[in-house]
């Protein structure tokens, strides 16, 4: 599959006029692009990788989604394979691909923005790109859940030298690490997965507040007979407009959510050394728990999550929490500025692939009905594009 059809060859033009950018083109961004393209509206996506997928082809080699393969389809293409499978991140990094090509989405990769800035005299934008410079009535910011920056604290700078450290984005596979123990922070998602494989191979320990698990097996039949249960409680139960879901929201955005596939009873009988304190600094050289305890490791993988770092946006969106003002990924100050595939965007499942779609239908059925523009002439009767290049104005 060549997900480089999708390129616009050679340098953007310097200037040139579209409805709608698109900044990214992970799952988010490809289910914008399409129910855009499906109202008949132009679009572009612009993606710094060098091919659609490369986001979840980064992630660590044994990294499977929490959402069977039948639940996973974005808006208008099932995911291929066994509904029931859990697809790895490559099976994802595929399927993103394909869905670029099935609808001739208007990819540009290798595309990196630099900044958007509102434009002089109008209600529009200027995206300023390392490829040139765009103007556009919106633009949709869909940059990842929760953002790319990987976040370590600053006391980490103080470990030991031979102590070697990786981000949780920048692990693969245990033989990238050092011979000797090591000691994953963070006791989300990642963090519970990267323990339980590390611990196969060395001693392990894995610090970090209990954020809750569920308790259905991920690995058992139950779960299928459930998940349509959970699904529906994590989209009409969990949301925004529910005081359960606004709980849930800001515990998820800041802290991480429940253990998922893995559980308390498997890192024990793993034998990895569960600690729920924090680590909140370093002494000699080694990581220091809130209680004083060091921790004498070898390897350290920071599953401290990411951060969203909206600096190249020069409008007023950024809330004191570092999290845009939006609702349902529409700004609350900045007209023609949208976001998709936000953490709780508005509900749970905004973070998984089944509740990418409504939030895309959403966002596009807002530019459709409050942003007019120029409609796009080679959508078909059917809503589904046609694939003819956005028309360009120098």
């Amino acid at each position: 599959m060549d997900a480089s059809r999708t390129t616009t060859p050679g340098p953007a033009p310097v200037t040139e006029t579209v409805d709608t950018v698109v900044v990214g083109a992970g799952q988010a961004g490809l289910a914008t692009a399409r129910e855009l393209l499906a109202r008949g509206r132009d679009c572009v996506v612009l993606e710094r990788n060098s091919a659609v997928g490369d986001g979840w082809r980064q992630q660590y080699d044994s990294l499977r989604l929490y959402t069977p393969a039948g639940h996973d389809a974005l808006p208008g293409l099932r995911f291929p394979g066994d509904p029931r499978a859990f697809p790895g991140k490559d099976d994802v990094a595929e399927y993103l691909a394909g869905y670029a090509e099935h609808f001739d989405l208007p990819v540009r990769l290798g595309v990196r923005v630099e900044k958007v800035a509102a434009a002089v005299g109008s209600d529009g934008f200027v995206v300023s790109t390392d490829r040139g410079v765009i103007e556009c009535r919106n633009v949709v910011v869909a940059t990842g859940t929760f953002g790319r920056a990987p976040r370590v604290p600053a006391f980490a700078a103080d470990l030991d030298p031979a102590v070697l450290q990786l981000h949780s984005s920048q692990y693969r596979r245990p033989s990238q690490l050092q011979d000797g123990p090591v000691l994953v922070v963070g006791a989300s998602h990642s963090g519970c997965d990267i323990a339980l494989e590390l611990a196969q191979h060395r001693a392990t320990t894995l610090a970090g507040r209990d954020c809750g698990q569920l308790g259905v097996r991920w690995d058992s039949p139950a779960v299928h007979a459930l998940f349509p249960v959970l699904l529906f409680a994590w989209r009409h139960v969990l949301t925004r407009r529910t005081p359960m879901g606004r709980r849930a929201m800001a515990g998820i955005r800041h802290h991480g959510g429940p253990m998922l596939r893995v559980k308390r009873e498997d890192l024990a009988a793993a034998g990895v050394d569960r600690r729920t304190e924090r680590v909140t600094g370093v002494t000699g050289g080694r990581p220091t728990l809130a209680d004083g305890t060091v921790i004498d490791v070898r390897n350290v993988v920071w599953a401290t999550g990411f951060e969203q770092r909206f600096g190249w946006l020069d409008l007023p969106v950024v809330g004191d929490d570092g999290w845009p003002r939006e609702f349902r990924g529409v700004a609350q100050d900045v007209p023609g500025l949208y976001f998709c595939g936000l953490s709780f965007q508005y509900s749970f499942s905004s973070m998984v692939l089944p509740g990418v779609g409504r939030d895309a239908a959403f966002v596009a059925t807002h530019i459709a009905r409050h942003r007019p523009g120029a409609t796009r002439s080679d959508a078909s009767p059917t809503g589904r594009p046609t694939g003819r290049p956005a028309e360009r104005v120098a």
